[in-house]
């Protein structure tokens, strides 16, 4: 059943054209009650891309406004900025019912040579650790009513692989890191700004959970919530997202119920492809739970 979900995803990145500058995107019925933060990245970067002739998208900044309504149709406004000989700028602003829910500002690069180094190589292992679905499904079992309203219970298009699991439902105190490998459930089109897509959807996945991991509560505690607020990449390579990727996360400071994030995809060859930031809330209040 690996390919589902992936061809789901692809039909979702697959935005109806209404008119020049403006795209529609749906959700899939996962089962949520709030559209997932990496969805609506994905989708925008999509319809930046549509309006770009030449180039491949080098980075993006984007801004998580509101929570989506998975029942509602996402309408795409593309702002084109500038169009140069090297770069190409975009803004998106993704619209539910007449209000921005997510924004975010794009750059396109048309490809060129020049100077290019890499600082160094993490040791690299075989893609290992339990499959995110699996995780979920026996700590739901373990605790029972208590992860009852997690709205983590959905399959996903990327396999998902975290070396020791990703402590989602537990409280005890880990180091600020987490080590995951990544890959598209099934084979992906020769389609660069769709490869691009896809790892964006999933850098929204994990990244938090290195902020969390240091204090005595899991995702899941009673008390405790998470959100994306602001998410940014960098993609410095091309490469290809249906083959493993390794994502070294690490959070380096929280503070103020935020949590800083950041992340490096390495192919299994140890190429650095592609780097992320995210700030998110990490709020706990131990009287809400």
């Amino acid at each position: 059943m690996f390919g589902q979900q992936l061809e789901q995803l692809i039909e979702v990145l697959d935005l109806e054209t209404l008119e020049e500058n403006w795209f529609r995107g749906v959700s899939p019925r996962s089962g949520r009650d709030r559209i997932f933060g990496g969805q609506v990245m994905a989708q925008a970067l999509i319809a930046a891309n549509r309006t770009v002739s030449a180039g491949s998208a080098h980075s993006f900044h984007g801004y998580f406004l509101r929570p989506g309504d998975p029942e509602t149709p996402i309408l795409y406004e593309v702002d084109r900025l500038r169009d140069g000989r090297s770069f190409t700028t975009r803004r998106v602003v993704a619209i539910q019912q007449g209000e921005a829910i997510f924004n975010l500002s794009a750059s396109f690069h048309v490809d060129e040579t020049g100077l290019s180094h890499q600082s160094s190589v993490p040791e690299m292992g075989e893609p290992d650790g339990p499959l995110y679905e699996e995780e979920i499904r026996d700590e739901i079992e373990r605790h029972g009513g208590a992860v009852e309203r997690d709205d983590r219970r959905f399959e996903l298009p990327i396999e998902v692989r975290t070396e020791g699991g990703l402590h989602l439902f537990d409280g005890e105190v880990h180091p600020p890191r987490t080590r995951t490998w990544l890959r598209a459930k099934g084979a992906l089109p020769d389609d660069e700004g769709l490869h691009q897509a896809v790892l964006a959807y999933a850098s929204d996945l994990t990244l938090l959970v290195s902020a969390v991991n240091p204090h005595p509560i899991g995702m899941t505690h009673p008390g405790f919530r998470s959100a994306s607020l602001d998410h940014t990449m960098w993609f410095h390579r091309p490469f290809r997202f249906d083959d493993w990727l390794l994502f070294e996360q690490e959070s380096p400071v929280s503070d103020r119920s935020r949590g800083f994030a950041r992340g490096a995809f390495y192919t299994r060859g140890g190429v650095l492809v592609a780097s992320c930031n995210q700030e998110g809330l990490v709020r706990y209040r131990p009287s809400e739970g």
